[in-house]
């Protein structure tokens, strides 16, 4: 810890931005935090494993790391299929097609604008199944809608709501979701034989209560005129 406090704190540190001196955002230190905290836990768990004299030698150190990454082989191998079919997909730039003819199609219906926000709602729930990053996403929508909105007199953290709200449940049940072979992989550690399917069947309940309560509740913020934010 002293090491890390001497290679940030002071004027000039090492990792620090070399032109700005700044240490967070754009520097060696924050580009670099996730190798200081292995450093940090590495330390941290040989000297526990020698107070309670479970390591006695560095042999004993490579075969706790490599006892515990074996427990995780599933899950990593998981990791590579999907992320290499995510990869390709969005290669395909399907998801931006999508992302876009349902932008259109509800650009151009001649509907309330309440129910404009529902269907706004509708279509990222759909298209999240596909396509999960969520600044990503955004950056498709937000020129299209946040204009027409803006026409129809919304305020365009209304809009940004709207989007949070069909965002968020779908990631719990779909594949594509970066985090979805992790979460695979800790429910294999309690029940071998659960898959993607499990999971699926197990959050399906909370995904769909978690959709049609924040609808409701933002339906009802809009009628109620409350306040979007700062």
């Amino acid at each position: 810890m002293i090491l890390f406090l001497l290679l940030t704190v002071p004027s000039g540190a090492p990792l620090r931005h070399p032109t700005t001196g700044v240490l967070i955002g754009n520097s060696p230190f924050m580009n670099g935090l996730i190798g200081v905290i292995m450093v940090l836990f590495l330390a941290t768990g040989i000297a526990y494993g020698i107070g309670a004299k479970t390591v006695n030698s560095s042999t004993a150190v490579i075969a706790a790391m490599t006892k515990a990454v074996a427990s995780l082989s599933g899950t990593i191998l998981l990791f590579v299929v999907i992320s290499q079919f995510v990869d390709y997909f969005n290669y395909s730039n399907i998801p931006t097609l999508m992302a876009l003819t349902m932008a259109d199609v509800l650009k151009s219906a001649n509907i309330g604008t309440l129910w404009l926000l529902v269907g706004f709602i509708i279509v990222v729930m759909i298209l999240d199944f596909v396509f999960t990053p969520a600044i990503a996403k955004w950056a498709i929508f937000a020129p299209v809608f946040v204009p027409v909105f803006v026409q129809l007199n919304v305020d365009p953290a209304a809009v940004l709501a709207a989007y949070r709200v069909g965002d968020s449940p779908i990631n719990a049940i779909t594949p594509l979701n970066a985090y979805f072979a992790m979460v695979v992989g800790f429910a294999q550690i309690y029940d071998k034989k659960a898959g993607v399917g499990t999971v699926v069947a197990l959050m399906l309940p909370y995904t769909l209560w978690m959709a049609i309560i924040w609808t409701v509740l933002f339906v009802v913020w809009y009628l109620l005129g409350l306040p979007w934010g700062l």
